[in-house]
């Protein structure tokens, strides 16, 4: 596969993400929400402090740690694409998930290292952030939040039934995460390989089948 459409990929997508995610922020108050396409598709403003879909891990020192893990992951991958991108093993549609892969873990991480210096404080009852404020940052380089803002409640603040065994009454959404372009990115990749894996991984275990052989 051609360099240049890996790199386009991979800028189109960090370019989308990190448009979004800086309206967002200097645009949208904390907690703010825009509709969409009806209720079910909206802009909802959130930070997420830790991995991707809001899930969370091990307070400041967790944070730091996936920053550094999704540094490692972005250097590995750049690595691999310089390294493998005209390899005829690899079929184009694996570079394709690569790219998109590796945009996502590189948007999420530009969040992490450098939101926290160039931007002032999202928070309840705050006003909307600057960038670049006067008195500096919210936190210090690698402690910055992810910014999270799509919303697809599909089914939304329903009362599950009483005969429901242990959640029988309770307020029932489905799918909640609040998510960006580049967590999508990322999952988009994910289940895509898992989807088409014969395909972009035939010709390797056919290689792997002779090599076998051979051994045999």
């Amino acid at each position: 596969m051609k360099l240049r459409t890996i790199w386009i990929i991979i800028f189109s997508v960090l370019i989308i993400d990190q448009a979004l995610k800086i309206w967002v922020k200097t645009s949208m108050g904390y907690g703010e929400q825009i509709p969409l396409l009806g209720s079910w598709f909206r802009l909802l403003f959130i930070e997420n402090e830790g991995m991707a879909w809001g899930w969370k891990f091990g307070g400041e020192f967790g944070k730091l740690a996936l920053t550094l893990f999704r540094l490692v992951a972005v250097a590995f991958g750049t690595w691999f694409i310089f390294k493998n991108y005209n390899n005829p093993k690899y079929h184009k549609g694996f570079f394709v998930c690569v790219a998109l892969m590796y945009a996502g873990a590189a948007g999420n991480l530009i969040d992490s290292i450098f939101y926290g210096v160039i931007f002032a404080k999202s928070g309840y009852g705050l006003p909307l952030a600057t960038m670049f404020p006067p008195e500096g940052g919210y936190a210090t380089l690698f402690h910055g939040k992810v910014v999270d803002m799509l919303y697809m409640p599909i089914i939304e603040n329903k009362v599950l039934p009483e005969w429901i065994p242990i959640w029988g009454g309770e307020r029932f959404t489905f799918f909640s995460p609040i998510f960006n372009i580049a967590d999508a990115s990322i999952s988009l990749s994910i289940i895509f390989i898992l989807i088409f894996q014969k395909k972009f991984f035939k010709e390797t275990k056919e290689t792997k089948k002779v090599q076998q052989e051979k051994l045999a």
